[in-house]
């Protein structure tokens, strides 16, 4: 995992990237860091805490991985702060967006910050006391803190005290009428005196805490949304201390006192030479500065749907299936306004969907969902509610639907639902027909647009008997059974991915993978044996990759890349056997090759059998590894280095060409 956030921070540091976007991918790398520590980390010192002692698959105990993540983090981040403090800020400077210390303002723009601090942030701080009778305070995950130092000029003591930065207020603050901006903790620090009157401020030190936020929750809790509810509480009250991140200033005497009442060690101190907690840097990701940034691309309208919005998404799934490619492709022009014509269609009876992370917004599918409901249609909303960061705005979501009268449900006990599926059952002249979407991607209009998906519209009666199946297996007490197009975790997908695994295991086999991450040790000692057997795999890995390429009497039939770029590769394409063979096997999915996808979840794949959506996935695939400005290569050694661009082929940019081009064809009928 560090090794892909590594990835990412060499496009912070690339020069050849607009300013702006580089600030973008220090805030991607800030919160996968922080991410990374919440789960990774604290699940590690779980482990240890109640001494369960296990190797990781490069033989590595638990102890032997902190050591091992400390040594990267550190280097990473020392990175990161280089990029910024002497890469980004000056060339942002130069372009007239200033990154300024308060100590550096002139007078009238410091005065003028004196009375922002006065207007909109003295109200909001509480100044908290630690002495015997005020016990140390509990900081909260991911807050940004002062520790401050003051002296009472009345007897002389010292005593410490915490000011928590609000969360709500921009990470780094304005100059009124300019655009120099100054951290918001340096604004607070130099206007302490308000804070602490008749005392003698003395120091002051940044520090921010990062807690462990995974949930646990009970399969045998009877109500599973109040249980969620509960555990969310939880995790922001209770969630022990796993990173403490300090400036480079900080004294050993406040440091010491952090780490004791943190209950933390040297190994769990990081020292940054730059403002903390860069995940602010998406708020000035916002400023109108489009030169600062990549070109703008407006998501396409495919073929079958040039309407957009007013096109009639039934037909067009009435006349063949719709392979759909986001970002590329228009999620809202396809996906949502399928949903929206399924709401407003007086011949659609029912609406079953799975949704994993549904986003912020209210609108879109979940507002037509609840419109669907309110029609008197039949609404089914299978709503996961543990999925990682997402729980609060799930949560809400569901009350939503319920208020509506749809029918909510929570999947299956210990399992997560990672499917992406969707289903509309209507009333036709000639009976009923069923419509379904199938994608590897979330039903998330924000994630849509930066998120590179596959989508599949289709009206097929056997992925359509398929998908009813599949919902009468999660909303009710069905057994699974036989799947005509699908391959279903956790009950069948692994057997017929080994399987079909085993059927390139020849000299002249092929296997070809586009997923995130590859770690689930069966599938590598299948790709290993076939690759012994002489089959030729070519993979992409977007981030974890636990198998090693190119080994000789190994996997010296075997090569991995990993493409990073300014959208996140996320669909799952596999392909068993030679592109345009008819005897070859396509499935796309959720599912990555991982323990947890494969027996933790509900995940499907879909087989692809339709000709000219089997030549689109080619050309996907083709592109992919045709690619030389956005590729890494995994070397047999286990680093990870950047392809040399030679041809120039920036795969995300030529998918924005061809969705472009694609968009211009009209239908017989158009």
């Amino acid at each position: 995992m560090l090794e892909f956030q590594a990835r990412v921070l060499a496009l912070a540091e690339d020069p050849s990237l607009p300013l702006l976007e580089r600030a973008k991918f220090l805030a991607i790398f800030s919160g996968n860091i922080d991410e990374f520590f919440q789960v990774r980390v604290a699940g590690i010192k779980e482990q240890l805490a109640v001494g369960v002692r296990s190797t990781s698959p490069d033989g590595l105990d638990q102890v032997e991985q902190l050591r091992a993540i400390r040594a990267r983090v550190e280097e990473l981040v020392e990175r990161q702060a280089t990029a910024f403090t002497k890469e980004i800020g000056p060339a942002l400077q130069e372009a007239g967006v200033a990154f300024t210390a308060w100590h550096e303002l002139d007078s009238d723009s410091q005065a003028q910050l004196t009375r922002v601090f006065e207007d909109r942030i003295f109200p909001v701080l509480t100044p908290l006391a630690v002495d015997p009778a005020h016990p140390f305070p509990y900081i909260s995950n991911l807050s940004l803190n002062l520790a401050v130092v003051v002296r009472d000029r009345s007897n002389g003591e010292e005593r410490f005290a915490r000011v928590k930065v609000p969360p709500l207020l921009p990470r780094f603050v304005s100059v009124p009428d300019s655009a120099q901006y100054v951290p918001l903790e340096q604004v607070i620090a130099a206007h302490l005196d308000a804070l602490f009157p008749g005392m003698e401020v003395l120091a002051q030190h940044p520090f921010r805490v990062t807690r462990d936020a995974d949930i646990e929750l009970s399969d045998e809790s009877e109500d599973l949304l109040a249980a969620m509810e509960i555990s969310l509480r939880q995790r922001t009250k209770f969630g022990l201390a796993v990173r403490l991140e300090v400036d480079t200033n900080i004294t050993p005497e406040v440091l010491a006192l952090l780490c004791r009442e943190l209950e933390l060690g040297p190994n769990d101190v990081y020292q940054v030479d730059a403002p903390l907690d860069l995940n602010g840097l998406w708020d000035l990701y916002g400023l109108r500065r489009p030169e600062l940034k990549y070109a703008p691309f407006t998501p396409q309208n495919p073929p079958p749907l040039v309407g957009g919005k007013e096109s009639d998404v039934f037909w067009a799934m009435r006349s063949g299936d719709v392979l759909l490619h986001h970002p590329y492709d228009s999620f809202a022009n396809s996906v949502e306004a399928f949903v929206e014509q399924a709401a407003s269609d007086d011949s659609v009876l029912a609406i079953k969907q799975a949704l994993y992370r549904t986003g912020g917004d209210e609108a879109g599918i979940v507002a037509s969902l609840v419109k669907a409901a309110e029609a008197g249609k039949q609404v089914v909303a299978l709503v996961e509610l543990k999925a990682r960061f997402d729980e609060q705005a799930n949560i809400e979501r569901a009350r939503m639907l319920e208020q509506a009268g749809a029918h909510v449900v929570y999947g299956l006990v210990g399992l997560k639902t990672h499917a992406k599926v969707l289903l509309v059952v209507r009333q036709e002249a000639d009976g009923i027909r069923r419509y379904c979407h199938f994608g590897t991607g979330n039903y998330n209009p924000k994630t849509a647009t930066s998120y590179e998906d596959l989508g599949v519209l289709s009206s097929d009666p056997d992925l359509g008997s398929d998908l009813s199946e599949l919902f009468n297996h999660l909303t009710g007490y069905s057994r699974p059974g036989e799947y005509r197009r699908l391959l279903v975790a956790p009950m069948h997908l692994r057997d017929e991915l080994r399987d079909l695994i085993r059927g390139q295991a020849q000299p002249d086999g092929e296997i070809t993978m586009k997923i995130n991450a590859l770690v689930d040790s069966e599938m590598i000692d299948e790709l290993y044996a076939a690759s012994e057997a002489g089959a030729k795999i070519d993979l992409v890995v977007r981030s974890i990759c636990c198998l090693r390429a190119g080994v000789p009497g190994l996997s010296e039939n075997i090569t991995v890349r990993s493409v990073v770029g300014r959208y996140l590769e996320h669909s799952r394409i596999i392909r068993f056997g030679k592109a345009g063979d008819p005897d070859t096997e396509y499935v796309i999915g959720s599912a990555d090759l991982m323990p947890r996808n494969l027996d933790r979840r509900v995940e499907a794949m879909l087989r692809i059998t339709d000709a000219r959506m089997r030549a689109r996935l080619d050309e996907i695939l083709t592109i992919n590894f045709a690619d030389d400005v956005l590729a890494w290569t995994l070397e047999r050694d286990g680093t990870w280095h950047k392809v040399e661009t030679v041809a120039g082929v920036e795969s995300q940019v030529r998918f924005q060409e061809l969705a472009v081009a694609r968009a211009k064809v009209r239908t017989p009928d158009g």
